[in-house]
């Protein structure tokens, strides 16, 4: 399983994270692209950093809410969606030909990623952009470029919707966050919705790579097949987190 994670989340004069220390712990780097958060600056220094670290670049696209960190509720026709996600995905395809890299996948940020999840209309439209954008390849950006998806109970159904529109999956799981028994994450709004203990968050992660389940919010066991393993960079724990978990991985 790879390790994920969330990167270049600072805006200016505004830090958040710890990538430096992180990136070299993890195998893909999830580098956001100016909506909800980063600049032009920081998403080249990322894009440096991942580099340096022979990590995987993928682009994090999410709603244009940079007061509310892309966490907002935003309505968007189809259309518009497409046209944000090229959009973003756009400038990190030129700051990837700066460092002579490319971008390998795409994975959607905060309120974005979580409405995919629920609303087939959104999920459709984030596929017609990979869609796009794979139909449209250069040399700085992959061919065949996957999305990255919650891994649930139900991902036939992604995968078949994915499959009509020719785009690859690549199934994640979240060794920090509480799940629903439906397979869902918590809403952030509940209390306790995101672990604050290095240990249950070293525990969640274990048994998602071991075992390929979790624990849900009322203790039932959920099965969860995952390709990859996502630590939130903007974590009080996550220098410790990526750390202890790199450590899981390479005993295996």
């Amino acid at each position: 399983m790879k390790l994920n994670c969330d990167m270049g989340e600072s805006f200016g004069a505004w830090k958040i994270g710890a990538d430096a220390e992180i990136m070299p712990y993890v195998d893909m780097s999830n580098i956001a692209c100016g909506f909800h958060a980063s600049d032009p600056q920081i998403m080249s220094h990322t894009v440096e950093l991942a580099v340096r670290h022979n990590v995987t670049v993928g682009a994090h696209p999410g709603y244009p809410d940079l007061a509310g960190f892309g966490r907002k509720e935003m309505v968007f026709s189809g259309d518009e969606i497409v046209n944000i996600v090229l959009y973003q995905v756009g400038a990190l395809q030129a700051i990837c030909r700066a460092h002579h890299t490319t971008v390998d996948y795409i994975k959607p940020h905060g309120a974005l990623y979580n409405t995919m999840m629920r609303d087939r209309n959104v999920y459709q439209a984030l596929l017609k952009a990979v869609a796009i954008l794979s139909s449209t390849s250069t040399s700085t950006i992959a061919p065949a470029i996957p999305l990255m998806i919650m891994a649930t109970p139900d991902h036939l159904e992604y995968k078949k919707m994915a499959d009509e529109y020719g785009v690859t999956l690549l199934f994640e799981a979240f060794c920090d966050r509480v799940y629903t028994d439906e397979g869902l994450l918590q809403p952030r709004h509940i209390d306790g919705a995101v672990h604050q203990n290095i240990d249950t968050i070293v525990s969640q992660a274990k048994k998602l790579i071991i075992d390929q389940a979790v624990s849900t919010c009322t203790g039932s066991s959920l099965s969860v097949n995952a390709d990859t393993l996502c630590i939130h960079g903007d974590g009080a724990l996550a220098i410790e987190s990526a750390n202890r978990i790199r450590d899981i991985l390479s005993s295996l």
